[in-house]
């Protein structure tokens, strides 16, 4: 890898990694693009693979419509979701959804058709899914491409620690250019240079950053982070989607019960089996996913509970078990029935609605560096996502990078020397208590002082500690041979930094961002995007 140059380079190996990594494989049969593919672990350990609703995509076109799976969106978006990147993202859905099939993925049908079900915040059944694992089923089969292209290299157990940005001393290409990353081997904690053509940043969200969320352990904020550090503009971090329903159970661990249930007719209920959704909004369990997590963060503040039950056994057993077969076995296996009883729930942080700020081609600020799928801000989800475009806006922004790439894609050499990766100062640490203890404690006083529901004092609290903490870190980072532990407490304190700076600057509540100091919209100051600048921009 020292030696060997890449046209691509593509972090992360989700819905986004893998569309593009695909739509740059097949570009040009004059010459194969090569094509390096990184994943932290596994290819398939990622979020992609536990997502378990669908895909959002205007199938039935008696029933729905482009402008009606607009407007929902925008209405889900509380008034900040750029309509440009709306129309885009909706526009190519069938194509996006057909290019998924062609791939040999297989989604749910009811007889003759693709089955469509309904979730919260869409007017209409217009989600396409495989069961209740259609993440799996994404996941499987493009991966199972992935691996059978000559074209595509695959480094498993690699994690970016840095882009390369080059020098003004180098002719051959602009200053302030992405020409490659800083790459570890996670099994031995060897760093290498690895230039590129073009980098694409597909790493994910940065849910991890909270104590309790849906996400897997991957989910650190790491392109973000990145893309901060070397120069790009960040949006909307206030903005953290909080999913009402996570399974409460003390040996379950990040397991998300699927939207689709509420869809179906699953009832929120409080232990003592009351239904509440009633009184915070008209569509009740269908509300948008804001309204519902602050209603159950509400309920159990008020009531002094842990959790609260979701409950869908009016629903036949024949029924919960051939639509939500994974979740039916998953709480099966703690002992929850539920084609019999309730299943206890608990809101968790779920999505990155902000990121690195992008166009419609996924060009960040630096020039050869994209980003896709959570990590990037395309303007799609304003101030709350709605469920299911999330996926949708991987597939339909990896095929609009890797177009874009293929059109500026040339045949020079890469830059015959990177910046070495110098460690020659720093020891082995036998201090890795240190990132336990402040990996903990970070994530504990983001969830206390920045979760659901916010206060100025609180956030002042958060500033506080995020400051020292980084200073630590950073002497720690400095001092010691680094791992990837060590990497991902970095990019998760640069991600809380962003998530509490972007949440001071928002004074009123809007979306995901609910404040009681400001518990209002205020359209004549905060109808705009919260825009963080770096020093090096």
């Amino acid at each position: 890898m020292k030696t060997e140059c890449f046209d691509v380079i593509i972090v992360g190996t989700g819905a986004s990694g893998l569309t593009v990594a695909l739509e740059l494989a097949k570009s040009r049969s004059e010459q194969n693009t090569k094509i390096a593919l990184i994943s932290k672990g596994p290819i398939l350990d990622g979020s992609t693979l536990y997502a378990q609703g669908g895909i959002a995509a205007v199938l039935d076109e008696d029933n729905d419509s482009i402008d009606f799976h607009v407007k929902d969106t925008i209405n889900a978006g509380a008034g900040l979701c750029h309509e440009d990147s709306v129309n885009f993202t909706i526009e190519h859905s069938k194509a996006a959804i057909q290019w998924v099939i062609d791939k040999g993925v297989k989604f749910s049908k009811e007889e003759d058709n693709y089955h469509l079900t309904r979730e919260g915040g869409h007017s209409q059944r217009r989600v396409i899914h495989a069961d209740d694992a259609t993440g799996k089923a994404l996941s499987e089969g493009l991966v199972a491409q992935v691996k059978r292209h000559p074209d595509i290299t695959l480094f498993e157990h690699h994690m970016a620690v840095d882009l390369i940005i080059s020098p003004s001393s180098h002719s051959q290409k602009k200053e302030g250019q992405c020409i490659g990353i800083y790459l570890l081997n996670t099994q031995n904690n060897q760093v290498t240079e690895v230039p590129a053509k073009f980098t694409v940043l597909a790493t994910g969200g940065a849910s991890k950053v909270y104590l309790y969320t849906s996400n897997p352990d991957t989910s650190t904020g790491d392109g973000i982070a990145m893309a901060w550090r070397a120069g790009c503009r960040i949006a909307n971090m206030e903005f953290n989607q909080f999913h009402p329903t996570c399974l409460f159970h003390p040996k379950a661990k990040s397991f998300l019960i699927t939207e689709a249930l509420r869809g179906e007719g699953a009832k929120l209920k409080l232990p003592d089996g009351t239904a509440f959704m009633h009184k915070f909004d008209e569509r009740e369990e269908l509300a948008p996913r804001d309204i519902v997590a602050q209603a159950i963060d509400y309920e159990m503040k008020r009531t002094g509970s842990d959790f609260v039950y979701l409950d869908i056994t009016h629903k036949s057993p024949e029924f919960i078990i051939a639509h939500f077969p994974t979740i039916y076995k998953r709480c099966l296996t703690f002992g929850i029935d539920i084609t019999s009883e309730p299943i206890p729930v608990v809101p968790a942080a779920h999505y990155t609605c902000g990121g690195i700020m992008t166009n419609l081609d996924a060009q960040t600020d630096i020039p050869n560096l994209y980003a896709i799928g959570e990590t990037a801000f395309t303007g799609l989800h304003g101030a709350n996502r709605m469920a299911s475009n999330s996926l949708l806006e991987c597939l339909v922004f990896g095929k609009a990078a890797a177009d874009k790439i293929k059109s500026e894609l040339t045949y020079y050499d890469c830059m015959p020397e990177l910046p070495p990766w110098d460690d020659s100062r720093v020891t082995g640490s036998e201090e890795g208590v240190v990132i336990t203890h402040n990996w903990d404690e970070l994530r504990r006083f983001m969830w206390n002082y920045v979760g659901i529901v916010r206060k100025n004092k609180r956030l002042l609290l958060a500033k506080q500690r995020i400051r020292l903490l980084q200073r630590e870190i950073d002497d720690y980072y400095r001092q010691y041979i680094i791992n990837s532990d060590l990497i991902e407490l970095r990019n998760l304190a640069t991600v809380a930094e962003l998530i509490i700076d972007s949440a001071m600057r928002r004074k009123e509540s809007r979306g995901l961002h609910y404040t009681l100091d400001y518990p209002y919209k205020d359209d004549q100051t905060f109808l705009n995007d919260t825009i963080l600048v770096p020093h090096n921009y």
